[in-house]
């Protein structure tokens, strides 16, 4: 490895924050032929998040008491 990969190794892991780290590492395994592939949300499954984060905003939540009777529906 050359100075400058351990340089630039050194001060991805010193100086970029955690929340950008996962994006360099795409790009370098992109670069290198190794990516993986971005799972892509169905419309489906963005009006499900879109709901489920207006639901949080809503501070509209489970009860302790439903969520109870999921894990007991489900044997948990």
């Amino acid at each position: 490895m050359t100075k400058l990969m351990d340089d630039a190794i050194a001060s991805l892991r010193e100086d970029v924050p955690p929340e950008h780290q996962d994006d360099i590492a795409r790009a370098v395994m992109q670069l290198t032929g190794k990516a993986q592939r971005v799972y892509r949300l169905t419309q489906e499954e963005r009006a499900d998040l879109d709901a489920a984060d207006r639901e949080i905003a809503d501070g509209d939540f489970a009860t302790n008491d439903e969520v109870r009777a999921v894990w007991a529906k489900h044997g948990l």
